[in-house]
């Protein structure tokens, strides 16, 4: 018994690669991380991109992007080390963002925008940023502290009426 194959036309599979907003942050946030001169990307308070003082994958902060099907735009707000070379600081950034975009996406990277908002010694930024998190860790532990106390408390009050109600109670039945 013979089978024959008959060969199948190749049909043309057609769809689209599209890539969210978040996953080019991601990219340019990842880039970023080893440019030197560059303190961190402002996102706001609590915001540092190269050395995180809250706990967290989130690199995307102070980072925002224009994504289309072919291009892509950076706008970033940045803290630059004094007396490191702003410009050359600049240059770094576009090149790395254009590198990393390009090779994992294919994406042209058309415009990248970098606002400096401030310029501290790498010192003051430490100091900063130990300042930021030993205020995290305190409120942090003083709630956990307080909310522990307050439960044990609960759990006392709700101990002594059950005790005092079951001292209390007579049957109603003789």
């Amino acid at each position: 018994m013979t089978t024959t194959v008959t060969p199948v036309t190749p049909v043309a599979v057609t769809g689209a690669l599209t890539y969210e907003n978040k996953v080019i942050e991601k990219i340019v946030g990842y880039a970023l991380e080893h440019i030197d001169g560059l303190l961190a990307v402002d996102g706001g308070f609590f915001s540092n991109l190269k050395n995180k003082v809250v706990s967290t994958d989130n690199v995307t902060d102070g980072i925002n992007v224009e994504v289309g099907t072919k291009q892509v735009a950076v706008d970033l707000k940045v803290i630059v080390e004094y007396q490191k070379h702003v410009g050359t600081i600049f240059e770094n950034i576009k090149r790395v963002i254009v590198e990393e975009v390009s090779k994992m996406t294919d994406l042209e990277v058309v415009e990248v925008n970098v606002t400096v908002v401030d310029i501290k010694t790498r010192a003051q930024h430490e100091a900063d940023s130990i300042t930021v998190q030993d205020r995290l860790e305190n409120a942090a532990s003083t709630t956990g502290e307080f909310a522990s106390k307050q439960a044990d408390h609960v759990k006392s009050a709700v101990s002594g009426t059950v005790t005092t109600i079951k001292e209390n109670t007579e049957p109603r039945v003789v």
